[in-house]
């Protein structure tokens, strides 16, 4: 049982048989059958799924952060439109501030340019606003006014505008510069310095530059009020001192937070015609020293800063071209990074289903050569058993199966074996009256009879020569001494079919037989390797077959023939 179980070839059929007996996970899993290779289909999707899904999650999520990436872009470019808007209206506003007092201290009488156009510049920047952030204006000396659309503020700052010639030098300061600084507090507020992208050093030099700008003009109203009036009073000098160091500190920290603008105000500076009278002109007014009262002097101080503050605002140009250059290459770079991402993100989703399609493809592929293996293996084990079925009736299943294994049988010694020989009485005559074919059907059917009969003993048939037929017991697989009884009842029912066999081409002649048997040592083994026979050799042999060559013929009466034995 050992041996045969060791030789035995698996395949697919056992693997399934195995699955139906035992684990229905078995059966389910083999993909011998439909739902084996649904199954393994599911799994080899699977498997491949599983990265394409966190690769199309990682894409998503990368994809996520460029378009919030662009949206902040494009925040900040809306951002800067808005900076640049209250820029443009400061300035103008801070103009109109230096025209209007030049005005009031000359009394009208000598103007640097045009006051009305002037006022037309500062209502085109006003128009030129996008947005409107509520500003709050001086109405009286206690109370102001809240403007929050650009249409009121226009109506407020027409009607300044017109009592300009009864107003004085400090309400007009006033009113402009609580303007200015509305304006500018709303530009702060609109710089976001937790921003990634890095413009907000921009926009705080911008912011910084225009404050500076700021302070510079109101100092340089006080300016020319010393030089119109020959005196600064305590107030308008403190005021004096306290705006000029606050512009000079501002303009400092612009030039520190974009340190590229540095040599271009160096530039400007050195190229600008009359900087060094700025200086002494300021130190005559922190002397504050008493003097001739004198509008050219005034004027000439006027046209000096305004100059200056021209060069100014032309640096201010230049960081706002700074700051568009920065916006627009952000976007660039924003929307690079977007087209990069889409592309990636529908690369993946267009490369996904391919791979699903070519591992599916493979999968079906592999399955399909399953199911043929799993057929040809069955073909293979049906095949396997008739085969394994004739080489048992040509040798003992025990010896077939060790001959399978190790190629080889070593001869063995049975101490007690019974032997049976039997031929046909009178097959001389009958073979030379019939044809071969007949002397052929006639062998094949008599030990065909032989054959099935002696299935219901524990016999081995050890082969048939001409009209001989032998038959052994208790080999190769010992029984004790069960093997004579079981030659002996054997051998009565080969006689007693012998009685009723009819020869095919001779019906009316009854068959005889005549038959020997001995009980004895003998040999066995295995003869040959071509066509290798399971052979016994001994005097026991012997002895049989001269038991039935010299043994006399026994007819068997018919009567007996229905007496079981």
């Amino acid at each position: 049982m050992a041996d045969s179980a060791s030789v035995r070839s698996v395949s697919s059929e056992d693997v399934s048989y195995v699955g139906v007996r035992g684990q229905c996970c078995v059966k389910a899993a083999n993909p011998a059958y439909k739902r084996g290779r649904r199954l393994q289909l599911l799994q080899m999707l699977v498997l491949p799924f599983i990265p394409i899904l966190a690769l199309i999650v990682q894409t998503a999520i990368t994809l996520h952060d460029i378009l919030i990436y662009r949206q902040e872009v494009s925040d900040i470019e809306a951002q800067v439109a808005i900076a640049t808007d209250l820029g443009k209206l400061v300035t103008q506003m801070q103009l109109e501030r230096s025209e209007v007092a030049f005005y009031i201290f000359t009394n009208g009488s000598t103007l640097r340019s045009g006051i009305d156009q002037r006022f037309e510049l500062t209502n085109q920047a006003l128009s030129n606003m996008s947005t409107w952030p509520p500003v709050e204006v001086p109405e009286n000396e206690n109370s102001t006014l809240l403007l929050d659309n650009k249409t009121t503020f226009l109506n407020r700052l027409n009607e300044f505008r017109s009592s300009v010639s009864d107003s004085s030098i400090l309400e007009v300061l006033h009113w402009y510069t609580s303007v200015n600084a509305a304006l500018l507090n709303h530009l702060t507020n609109q710089i976001k310095e937790t921003d990634n992208s890095g413009v907000w050093r921009y926009l705080i030099s911008f912011k910084n530059l225009l404050r500076s700008i700021e302070n510079i003009g109101i100092s340089t109203v006080y300016g020319i009020n010393y030089y119109a009036r020959g005196e600064l009073r305590s107030i308008s000098y403190i005021n004096y001192v306290r705006h000029e160091a606050l512009g000079s500190d501002l303009l400092n920290s612009s030039l520190n937070y974009v340190p590229s603008l540095r040599n271009h105000y160096m530039d400007l500076t050195s190229r600008m015609p009359g900087y060094g009278n700025i200086k002494i002109r300021r130190d005559q007014i922190l002397g504050n020293a008493n003097r001739n009262k004198s509008h050219e002097t005034a004027k000439m101080y006027f046209d000096s800063m305004a100059s200056y503050v021209d060069e100014l605002r032309e640096l201010q140009g230049e960081l706002r071209k700074k700051i568009r250059d920065y916006v627009n290459s952000n976007l660039v770079d924003a929307s690079h990074k977007e087209a990069y991402g889409i592309a990636i993100l529908v690369l993946v989703l267009v490369v996904s289903p391919i791979i699903i399609i070519l591992v599916r493809n493979a999968v079906a592929t592999i399955q399909m050569y399953s199911a043929n293996l799993a057929q040809k293996a069955k073909e293979l084990k049906k095949e396997k058993r008739i085969s394994d079925t004739l080489l048992f009736q040509m040798l003992p299943p025990s010896v077939a199966q060790q001959l399978k294994q190790t190629r080889q049988v070593p001869a063995e010694y049975y101490a007690s074996v019974t032997v049976y020989f039997s031929d046909i009485v009178g097959f001389t005559e009958i073979a030379a009256i019939s044809t071969p074919l007949e002397v052929v059907t006639f062998l094949n059917s008599i030990y065909k009879m032989f054959d099935a009969r002696i299935e219901c003993y524990d016999v081995y048939k050890v082969e048939t020569i001409g009209d001989s037929y032998m038959v052994a017991s208790g080999l190769p697989v010992k029984n004790g001494e069960k093997h004579v009884t079981e030659i002996a009842t054997m051998a009565l029912d080969l006689l007693a079919g012998s009685v009723v066999f009819k020869i095919p081409h001779r019906p009316n002649e009854r068959l005889q037989i005549r038959s020997g048997v001995h009980t004895g040592p003998v040999v066995a083994g295995i003869v040959g390797t071509k066509m290798p026979r399971y052979c016994l050799f001994g005097d026991t042999v012997n002895t049989a077959s001269r038991m039935e060559s010299t043994g006399e013929v026994f007819v068997l009466p018919l009567a007996c023939l229905c007496v079981q034995p």
